[in-house]
C-alpha cells in the first residue's frame, strides 16, 4: 500500500511538470459565406457551425462536401447557378480565443466575418482549427485538400495566387497586388465570365509595413466591396493562419532563437525561449523524480532490513 502512494505521488508531480510542456493546440477560426446560393449543396442550412477541433485537411473536405464547394471547382456540370470567383482568404492573426474577447487590434475583421456569417444566404462557421506544426503553410494545405478529396485536377477555369502566398504547382497565375486582383475579376466580368469558377487564394502578407499601412480587416472588406462593385458572383473562405504571427510557434523541426546573431548584443545575454523552457521542466522534473525513487527504494530496504524476533522470553516473577 506504501509503495502504491509513493508512486502516485511521483506521477502526480512530475504530470504537473509536464503539463506546461504539452498544451493545447493552438486553434484559429475559419469562415464560410456565400452572399447568394450559388454552387451549394441542396442539403446545406443557412448558417451552420462546426464546433469540433478539426486539421486543415478535414477543412478542406468539409468546405468542399457540406459548404458545396465541390460543385465550384471538382465538378465540371453547372448543377447550381454559377460561380464566378471562389476566394480563398488566409488571415495571419486571428486566434480562436480571439473571437470572444471584447477588445482585438482589429475589430473591422471580426465584424466583418460576423456580420457576413449573419447576413449571407448562406454560412459556415469553423471556430477551432488546429495549426499545423508542419512546415506547410495553410494555402498549400488547402489547395492539396481540394485536390485530394476531388480525385482528380482542380476543374476550374484559373487558379491564381497573391505573391505572399505560397503555392507550388503547375499552371498556377500569379498576381502581384491588390490592384492586379482587381484587374484580373474585371476582365473575367468584361469577356462575359466563364462556365468554371476561377480559384483565388490571396494571403495577407507578413510584412509589418504593410500591416501597418491597412489592417486585415479593411483589405478583406476592400475586397468585398470589389466584388460586389464588379457585378461577379462569388463564394469566399476566410482561415487565419496564426502560427505566421506568434513570436516563438512551438514548432519542433524550425526553433526560432531568441539570441541576437548580429554580434551588437552582450555575449553575457541569456535568454530562455520556448524550448529552453520545456527542457528545464523535463530536467526538473527528472531530477525530482529520481530523487524521490531514491527515497522510495532507501524505504523500501529499511523495511526489510528490520527483523522482528519470532518468540518472546516470558518474564520472571520477582
Amino acid at each position: 500500500m506504501l509503495v502504491s502512494k509513493v508512486f502516485i505521488l511521483v506521477f502526480l508531480f512530475v504530470a504537473a511538470k509536464l503539463s506546461p510542456v504539452f498544451p493545447s493546440p493552438i486553434t484559429a477560426p475559419a469562415f464560410l459565406w456565400s452572399p447568394d446560393d450559388y454552387g451549394l449543396s441542396p442539403h446545406s442550412v443557412k448558417e451552420a457551425v462546426t464546433y469540433q477541433t478539426i486539421s486543415s485537411h478535414d477543412l478542406s473536405k468539409s468546405v468542399l462536401f457540406e459548404g458545396g464547394w465541390s460543385n465550384l471547382v471538382c465538378s465540371t456540370e453547372n448543377i447550381h447557378r454559377k460561380v464566378d470567383i471562389a476566394l480563398v482568404f488566409v488571415g495571419r492573426k486571428l486566434q480562436s480565443s480571439d473571437l470572444s474577447k471584447t477588445k482585438y487590434q482589429d475589430p473591422a475583421l471580426l465584424d466583418l466575418l460576423k456580420l457576413s456569417f449573419s447576413q449571407s444566404n448562406f454560412s459556415m462557421a469553423f471556430p477551432y482549427v488546429a495549426l499545423s506544426e508542419e512546415k506547410d503553410n495553410l494555402e498549400n494545405s488547402l489547395i492539396l485538400g481540394f485536390i485530394k478529396n476531388c480525385g482528380h485536377p482542380l476543374e476550374v477555369n484559373h487558379v491564381a495566387y497573391m505573391e505572399s502566398c505560397a503555392l507550388g504547382g503547375k499552371d498556377l497565375r500569379k498576381l502581384q497586388d491588390l490592384e492586379s486582383l482587381q484587374d484580373f475579376v474585371g476582365s473575367r466580368m468584361e469577356n462575359g465570365g466563364n462556365e468554371k469558377a476561377d480559384l483565388v487564394f490571396f494571403c495577407n502578407g507578413n510584412s509589418q509595413e504593410l500591416n501597418q499601412a491597412k489592417s486585415e480587416g479593411k483589405i478583406l472588406l476592400e475586397l468585398v466591396n470589389f466584388l460586389d462593385q464588379s457585378g461577379a458572383s462569388y463564394s469566399i473562405l476566410y482561415a487565419s493562419d496564426a502560427y505566421m504571427s506568434l513570436p516563438y510557434p512551438n514548432w519542433p523541426i524550425s526553433r526560432f532563437l531568441a539570441e541576437n546573431t548580429s554580434g551588437n548584443s552582450s555575449s553575457n545575454t541569456t535568454i530562455c525561449d520556448g524550448v529552453c523552457q520545456i527542457k528545464a521542466s523535463l530536467l526538473e522534473g527528472l531530477f525530482v523524480g529520481i530523487v524521490l525513487l531514491i527515497i522510495l527504494l532507501s524505504g523500501l530496504c529499511c523495511m526489510m532490513g528490520i527483523e522482528t524476533p519470532t518468540r518472546f522470553e516470558i518474564p520472571q516473577d520477582s
